[in-house]
């Protein structure tokens, strides 16, 4: 028996997929196959169920019924008030958003899930309303018919012979947490309808005679059924495909996308054989040379149809190229497409020389592809119309350019005809003339008014009768169409390698943008540097401001605008409306503003620059009219995607760094009280005995044992009173609360000074200061240089033998005082000089020692030193012993006599 392996990834995906449910709201659709089963009925019978359990219930849009019954039920629930919108002077209803977020009960009803929202509404489509109400954790329940659903949109227009403007993706269907299906017979429903419980009798008669037969409500019901059952074998196979390596993914459909009006038609159908053939749906458009000069009507469109390919679940691609079909078949193959569905037009295209279909190419170009060819027979042939076309007009420069060609050849050829050159050499002149005007001029109309202007000239100067039109020779007309067809091909190719050239510099710009953007981010950055990194590349890339709002502590940072060359106005950027947007694409994790169903009549387009769920900023790109075209928002999202990733490891370094310093703190703080725990002991532990000693036994001791005994108590308190000064200082250094008081001192006055508080214990060692200079002067804290000499002489005395010698030199050294302090003492061993300066480190042990150190008074030394700007080192003394360094930055002295 075959063993089954788990696929951790599809684990990660459900667990992912089920936490983020059980944080956001649950969504109940109540589903009918038309208007009148009682959709509305059963969804306020449900909420009055809730009611009864407790949940706290509101009404939030209940379409306006005149039945009783569903009246009745709506009596006792608490109802939110309706927005009231002004629309070309009618005042329409809507469902109040704000209102419902700001009440924020359990549990919200809102009817008809695919209804259209006024103009001046957050959202443009109400199953938005929805998802925002789902993300703030409030439970809905919503209504929609089957013909609603936007994938079985053209099957039930084909059955009805009505096309349903309102419709929802199929996603929001297939991801609610329920669906019930409310259904009557169509029997029954007709019944009703005739008795008037759906529509008045004007609208009851109309419905009966276009919508409301047997067949078709019989047709709706089978399809309505089928879909809950899809969506249940839906949900059945993602719950076994958590265990289940090997899935369905063989099947990778791909559909052709265009600006083609019954494109529509055959997305929905590809994503419907997607869904059946449980594949991947891709979406490929073909951009050609031809692409830039289609008008705002076709691109609209082609955009209009992306974002029903996105809706539906397609993932967009974009391809260049000239030959169509070689595209689709190259991407098929590299992709591992194994099915494409495409579109043929009940009207067939007269083609020249029986030049072949896309479909019979592409059947050419890949023949082990399955090819699904969609007919749509309410559509005629369709071609994109370039922008202007046929209204005949020319730009001046281009026309003055081909004229001056033309002329230029004319004379040229005066000159062959004046020469004796044949009528050969005079034509090539002419193509040539044709072919340069084609290179200097932009669209392809020059080159074809040159091509015939050029044989209209060459007959009447150079053609036998001259100066007419007419020709004796038999063989001109065969002279002159060769010499139209050979200059109109030429010219053609040389605008088509124009064209693809130009393509090629574009597309190889924006893949330098992209790479660029990479190499950019690929060591860890500033936030505000990988923000600005991110905001040039998108303005040079796009050509547009951009402006860029870095996300704080769970809120959006003021913005950051960064202009292209010829932007827009930035305060426009920055209003209170635009700000709005921003927050909420931030909040809500989607795009919003410009060219989308989110506030779309914001300036810019606004895009999250996340990772999954976590939202590192916010990117406004301003539109004014003209949207990102597939290739731009690809290229956008892509180093958006960087962007986030950049953001994210920033992110975690800084939080390494803290936590690295969190767990270094702790390390100092246990070492500290490891440290002190040892070495507070022993001090007190002395002074107490030695205390109990002198109040017991006073009478008794001598006054020479007395003299030891106070000796050591105040050697003991002293070793203390430095150790809390110490600890003090260095509690100080960390937290940032020591400032320098700095100013010029006389270095002899400040070692004098560090001298008189030395340990006791120096007289057993031999102190010698060697000064070369007396007027050496430092800038300095004096208070904090005094006691680094303290520290480090009193660790010479501490590390030395007694009778030992400790020399203390300064001199001056360029703008530096260098302060030396020397012994003769055992030394320093190689690998302790590299730890000498650390935090509680001692030689011998890492913490403390038997001579009593906390392994501070060093620490402290460097710290200060540093903070003054110097260097501190430690060496070796010749022939023994060891040096202590230290330098602070010198100060000029003047001398007035």
């Amino acid at each position: 028996m075959e063993e089954t392996r788990v696929n951790p990834d599809k684990i990660l995906e459900t667990i992912k997929r089920a936490d983020e449910k059980q944080q956001s709201g649950h969504l109940k659709i109540f589903f009918g196959y038309a208007a009148g089963v009682g959709k509305t009925y059963t969804m306020l019978k449900a909420a009055q169920s809730a009611k009864n359990r407790g949940v706290d219930v509101v009404a939030g849009y209940i379409e306006p019924h005149a039945r009783p019954e569903t009246m009745e039920l709506m009596r006792d629930l608490e109802k939110l008030p309706v927005k009231e919108v002004s629309h070309k002077n009618i005042t329409l209803r809507e469902f109040d958003l704000d209102q419902a977020l700001a009440r924020k009960p359990q549990l919200i009803l809102v009817d008809e899930l695919a209804h259209t929202n006024a103009d001046g509404c957050r959202h443009e489509k109400r199953y938005k309303d929805v998802e925002e109400l789902l993300k703030a954790g409030i439970d809905v329940y919503t209504t929609v018919n089957v013909q609603h659903i936007e994938s079985l949109n053209d099957m039930v227009a084909a059955i009805t012979g009505v096309a349903v403007q309102e419709r929802i993706p199929d996603s929001v269907f297939d991801e609610a947490d329920q669906v019930e299906l409310v259904d009557i017979e169509p029997e029954d429903l007709i019944n009703r309808l005739n008795a008037g419980k759906i529509y008045r009798d004007e609208q009851a008669q109309r419905a009966l005679i276009n919508f409301f037969s047997i067949e078709n409500l019989t047709s709706l019901r089978e399809i309505a059924l089928r879909r809950c059952a899809d969506r249940m074998n839906k949900l059945s196979e993602r719950v076994r495909n958590i265990t289940n390596a090997e899935y369905y993914n063989d099947e990778h459909i791909l559909v052709c996308i265009s600006s083609s009006p019954s494109n529509k038609k055959i997305i929905r159908t590809a994503a419907r054989m997607a869904s059946a053939f449980k594949g991947t749906l891709t979406a490929l458009f073909v951009e050609t040379p031809d692409f830039a000069g289609i008008n705002e009507a076709d691109k609209k469109r082609l955009q209009d149809n992306i974002r029903l390919a996105t809706q539906l679940g397609a993932k967009i691609e974009t391809v260049y190229g000239d030959d169509i079909a070689l595209q689709i078949a190259d991407f098929a193959r590299l992709s591992g497409v194994s099915k494409v569905v495409m579109g043929r037009y009940n009207a067939k295209k007269k083609v020249l020389l029986g030049r072949q279909s896309l479909t019979d190419k592409l059947i050419e170009a890949a023949p082990s592809l399955e090819i699904y060819v969609i007919p749509d027979k309410d559509v005629p042939y369709y071609k994109p119309r370039a922008a202007g076309k046929g209204t005949g007009k020319f730009i001046l420069p281009d026309t003055l350019k081909s004229i001056v060609i033309l002329a230029a050849a004319t004379l040229l050829g005066f000159a062959f005809y004046d020469m004796g050159f044949s009528e050969a050499n005079i034509i090539m002149i002419y193509i040539l003339g044709v072919v340069f005007t084609s290179m200097v001029t932009s669209g392809k109309g020059y080159s074809l008014v040159s091509s015939v202007v050029s044989v209209l000239i060459f007959n009447f100067f150079f053609t036998n009768p001259r100066y007419t039109f007419n020709a004796y020779d038999n063989g001109y007309p065969v002279t002159f169409l060769v010499m139209l067809m050979t200059a109109f091909l030429t010219s053609t190719l040389v605008v088509r390698l124009k064209q693809y050239a130009r393509e090629a510099v574009r597309t190889a710009y924006r893949t330098k943008i992209l790479l660029e953007t990479n190499q950019m981010l690929q060591s860890n950055k500033p936030r505000r540097e990988i923000v600005e990194i991110i905001s040039t590349q998108l303005t040079k890339l796009l050509k547009r401001d951009v402006i860029f709002y870095l996300a704080g502590d769970e809120k959006l940072g003021s913005p950051v605008v960064f202009r292209a060359e010829e932007g827009g106005d930035k305060n426009d950027y920055l209003s209170d409306n635009e700000k709005a947007v921003a927050a909420w694409t931030f909040k809500n994790n989607k795009h919003a503003g410009a060219t989308t169903d989110t506030l779309s009549s914001a300036k810019c387009l606004y895009l999250a620059v996340r990772i999954n769920s976590k939202v590192y900023g916010v990117v406004g790109i301003a539109i004014d009219g003209n949207p990102l075209d597939t290739f731009e928002n690809n290229i956008t999202l892509s180093i958006l995607g960087e962007c986030a990733m950049a953001l994210e490891n920033e992110q975690a370094m800084r939080e390494k760094a803290e936590a690295d310093l969190l767990a270094k703190n702790e390390k100092l703080r246990a070492n500290l009280l490891r440290a002190i725990s040892h070495d507070l002991r022993t001090p007190l532990t002395s002074i107490s005995g030695n205390a109990g000693i002198l109040m017991t036994n006073s009478d008794t001791i001598c006054e020479e044992k007395k003299l030891t005994l106070y000796t050591a108590i105040y050697d003991d308190s002293m070793w203390l009173i430095n150790l809390v000064e110490n600890l003090l200082s260095v509690t100080r250094l960390e937290d940032g609360s020591m400032h320098l008081n700095s100013s010029a001192q006389l270095m002899d006055e400040v070692i004098d000074e560090a001298l008189q508080h030395i340990d006791r214990k120096s007289v057993e060692h031999k102190l010698v200061v060697h000064q070369p200079d007396d007027f050496l002067m430092a800038k300095m804290d004096a208070r904090l240089i005094i006691q680094v000499i303290i520290n480090m002489v009193d660790n010479a005395i501490k590390y030395t033998p007694k009778g030992s010698e400790i020399v203390i030199t300064t001199a001056r050294d360029g703008n530096h005082i260098v302060v030396s302090i020397a012994d003769d003492g055992g030394g320093i061993p190689n690998e302790a000089k590299k730890r000498i300066f650390d935090m509680f480190y001692t030689v011998g042990t890492g913490i403390a020692d038997s001579h009593r150190s906390l392994g501070l008074g060093l620490a402290l030394c460097k710290s200060i030193i540093n903070a003054h700007g110097g260097e501190i080192s430690v060496f070796d003394n010749k022939p023994k012993g060891a040096v202590f360094r230290f330098t602070l930055p010198a100060e000029e002295v003047t001398l007035h006599e």
